[in-house]
């Protein structure tokens, strides 16, 4: 493959909470240089919502030798509002491509359907997807149309201020028109209710004749993790103050590590131009030894947090059932140890 890389989140947004509360620079630039160096990366994506960070960040990373794919995202605004969002990070980005000619690429959002307002019912992503109605909605592809017209917009506003490939992060459920982009871009994880067409969903986005990138995938660290797919994150209940797992669950490395590796696997196998394995670090899902305060049970990260970069995600919690003083032993400097899935993935992209 073409691009081997890892999804690495700077901050992207969602009900008010950041999910990169508390960022560093310099821890960032470490990160990154491990990405590099360790988890034998040659790109990026990087996501959040505050484009300046996001450029700044990619910055450091095209510095340090990394390709970079650009994700920005505004989550639960109107069209109106990302198309201008859009635009913006459009303009900021040339001048990174004008630095670094042909190592950056734009991703004109994710999954919009859900994560825009318009296309289905709800004003925010969780209403969205608690909508009784939402399953009839995307099986009738009513929503593909309004879609396809915005992305349509969007990549016209993208071109005018940035002149490198430009893609998008398609949700399956989502019929794209990718004749208006560069590359094919889909979120593609697999699970117990896809797992015998995964092969064939991976075929038809090839049949495009576009290179493919495989945006997002992956899998949480709890038994069965690798059935639930990109589904994993509902194990935990962010209702509650501290939150914590909705029940029972065994904490099983192995088992994301195989899937991971797995995945990877089949990607090269298939001809796919590029992945970026979901996720590097989620700081907002800390690991417990107590396991139903083991958010990292939830979380697709290749390494588990310790719960010193909260920020003030803190403030709002009466208990804090994390170490907020331990540090990593592999990397001492950094608040988070490698689990087997960073092993697995290295190993695949070496």
């Amino acid at each position: 493959m073409r691009l081997r890389g890892v999804s690495y989140d700077v901050g992207r947004v969602l009900d008010g909470m950041n999910w990169r509360p508390a960022f560093d620079q310099a821890e960032s630039r470490r990160e990154l240089e491990i990405i590099r160096d360790d988890l034998n990366c040659n790109a990026v994506r990087i996501c959040g919502e505050d484009i300046g960070r996001v450029m700044t960040v990619a910055a450091d990373a095209l510095s340090r030798g990394l390709d970079v794919w650009l994700s920005p995202e505004l989550w639960d605004h109107d069209a109106a509002e990302t198309l201008d969002y859009i635009a913006t990070a459009a303009g900021q980005a040339e001048s990174l491509r004008e630095q670094w000619p042909g190592r950056v690429t734009l991703s004109l959002g994710s999954e919009l359907t859900l994560f825009m307002k318009g296309f289905l019912d709800g004003d925010t992503f969780r209403e969205r997807l608690a909508h009784p109605a939402l399953f009839d909605r995307l099986r009738s592809g009513a929503h593909n149309e309004p879609l396809n017209a915005f992305l349509a917009r969007a990549a016209d506003a993208a071109r005018q201020a940035f002149h490198g490939e430009i893609s998008y992060a398609s949700l399956t459920a989502e019929l794209v028109d990718w004749s208006m982009f560069d590359a094919v871009g889909v979120d593609l994880y697999r699970e117990a209710s896809n797992r015998d067409r995964y092969s064939w969903e991976l075929r038809r986005y090839l049949s495009f004749g576009k290179p493919l990138v495989i945006a997002e995938f992956g899998c949480c660290t709890f038994r069965g993790a690798a059935d639930m797919g990109a589904r994993g994150w509902e194990i935990a209940d962010f209702s509650t103050l501290p939150p914590r797992l909705n029940g029972d669950y065994v904490r099983d490395e192995d088992e994301q590590a195989r899937e991971v590796a797995d995945l990877i696997g089949t990607f090269a196998t298939a001809g796919v131009d590029g992945t970026f394995v979901f996720s590097f670090v989620q700081p907002t899902s800390p690991y417990s030894e107590d396991p139903r305060y083991d958010l990292d049970m939830a979380s697709y990260s290749l390494v588990k947090s310790f719960g010193s970069r909260l920020g003030e995600v803190a403030d709002l919690l009466p208990e804090l059932p994390w170490d907020t003083s331990r540090m990593g032993t592999t990397y001492p400097d950094l608040p988070w140890e490698p689990k087997e899935s960073f092993r697995a993935v290295a190993a695949a992209y070496r």
